[in-house]
């Protein structure tokens, strides 16, 4: 099974105060497959977000390197990193983050739309964005509507797609959350505890529809969490503690 992602040796520091150092990460080192749902597991400040942002290019590590579906993040410009986590990434929060004048099917049509006006508008194509271009014009051609309404349902909100977010429950949300960030057919979706603020049953549907999302879209998903009783449902759990894989 070909590798996702690859992280060698990836340490990051933060000063805090004077003559202060945080080891966030001291040394991580992992290989995530392609097609599985790995989770990163541990305590609050063990480093598990801090890690999740590295692997997602939203932050640098202070030493190593991830590659990302062959793609070396650090060796690549900003620019070309931010069109990395447009197109081939998507981005689930605990926080879910939902737009609340917009109805449900109207969140996840905006996240696609924002992909394919972003695609229409870019003339000057780097190296890099030649690599994506084929995700790019899938994302281009699809029907909006049909894509939208496909996945709504996939998720279980076919009659709840007009919606609005205070019209759903918490589960309800974060699958709307889950449908956004799939909308435009990434190949990573990294979730930062999609299920700490539901309840237990909630949250299972949520790790249910994330193993449904790897079968039927073809995707991986990296996940962190600090609920043990998810820990079982994981094709891969890497437990951090002080800012290392134990």
């Amino acid at each position: 099974m070909e590798n996702a992602i690859i992280a060698q040796n990836i340490k990051r520091y933060f000063k805090a105060g004077e003559g202060t150092t945080v080891h966030a990460l001291d040394g991580v080192s992992m290989e995530i497959k392609k097609g599985t749902l790995a989770i990163l597991k541990g305590r609050s400040g063990s480093g598990k977000t801090t890690l999740l942002n590295i692997l997602s290019a939203l932050d640098m590590p202070t030493e190593g390197s991830v590659q990302f579906l062959d793609k070396n993040l650090e060796q690549m410009t900003e620019k070309d990193r931010e069109m990395l986590r447009r197109y081939e990434m998507g981005f689930v929060f605990q926080s879910i983050a939902l737009i609340p004048t917009m109805t449900a099917y109207e969140n996840v049509e905006f996240a696609l739309r924002l992909a394919k006006n972003k695609r229409q508008i870019q003339k000057n194509l780097t190296d890099m964005d030649n690599d994506i271009g084929d995700a790019k014009n899938d994302v281009i051609n699809e029907n909006t509507h049909d894509r939208v309404s496909e996945l709504l349902e996939r998720v279980g909100l076919s009659k709840r797609m007009d919606h609005m977010p205070d019209q759903l429950s918490g589960g309800e949300q974060q699958r709307v959350a889950i449908a956004r960030a799939v909308v435009h057919r990434p190949k990573v979706v990294f979730a930062d505890e999609p299920t700490g603020a539901l309840d237990t049953a909630s949250g299972f549907e949520v790790m249910r529809l994330f193993r449904e999302l790897i079968d039927d879209e073809d995707i991986t998903i990296v996940m962190t969490t600090h609920d043990p009783n998810l820990m079982e449902l994981g094709d891969e759990v890497f437990e951090l503690s002080d800012g290392i894989v134990i």
